[in-house]
């Protein structure tokens, strides 16, 4: 089934192009001469990214003391601006006409019919507009693979959906999909999780770093304890492994 998954994918979406973070590792003799090339390359100021240093001018072993000095840094454009471009295009997308939308879900609707014919399922689907967005709803429970873990296949799958309903107009279509209620229960287990963390950052006065999440996860759980009176959250770390730390609220 996934090979099939894969084939349907590349032949829909071939020559479209989808902009994904970039990161580059730059060298220099000291730290910041290298971040400083890295800089130019990436034609950004350095508040723009994220600078990580792979290897340090001042950790040099006995056996390297003659060797050519050499640092390397890794910058990463940071999520914020890919956020910030994002709410602009979606911004773009309140302008489809009715007869976009119509073409939009057109698109969708073949492509879902032909999917489902190649894997051999039944599964009932229905796609709607509503201001402006496609929202999907699959109803199958043989459709595990499409949720995948922690519902990162699911939420590639509506990446592929928001490209498939965009082909041949001009603005980017926003597409919602759900699989078998997945995101709800998903939503109340992160939200009874966030509870239940807090109160033990309370008990124990000691925060609580959770595994790493995709944005909208870090999201739902940011949002559930914003309105505490005793513990706050934040993110660290960088994508694809950044996470959230629950901790005590400062005085």
């Amino acid at each position: 089934m996934l090979y099939v998954f894969r084939k349907i994918y590349y032949s829909k979406v071939k020559g479209m192009k989808l902009k994904m973070g970039r990161s580059i590792i730059s060298e220099g003799k000291t730290t910041n001469e290298a971040i400083e090339k890295g800089l130019k390359e990436l034609n950004v100021s350095k508040n723009m990214v994220d600078i990580k240093v792979l290897e340090n001018e001042e950790k040099r072993s006995f056996f390297s003391i003659l060797a050519p000095r050499v640092v390397k840094v890794q910058l990463t454009l940071k999520e914020n601006k890919n956020q910030q471009d994002n709410e602009k295009r979606e911004k773009k997308e309140i302008a489809l006409s009715k007869e976009d939308q119509q073409k939009s879900k057109d698109n969708v609707e073949k492509f879902l019919k032909d999917f489902f014919e190649k894997v051999e399922s039944k599964a009932q689907y229905n796609v709607s507009i509503d201001n402006n967005c496609l929202n999907i709803n699959i109803n199958d429970k043989s459709l595990g693979f499409l949720i995948g873990y922690r519902g990162e296949t699911l939420y590639a799958f509506q990446n592929i959906l928001s490209s498939i309903a965009t082909k041949g107009l001009e603005n980017r279509v926003r597409v919602i999909l759900d699989i078998e209620g997945y995101k709800a229960k998903r939503e109340k287990a992160l939200e009874d999780l966030a509870e239940k963390l807090a109160n033990t950052v309370i008990k124990t006065k000691k925060p609580v770093t959770l595994e790493p999440m995709q944005a909208y996860e870090r999201k739902i759980i940011h949002t559930k304890l914003q309105n505490s009176d005793k513990v706050e959250t934040r993110s660290i770390g960088e994508e694809p492994r950044r996470k959230v730390v629950i901790e005590l609220k400062r005085k």
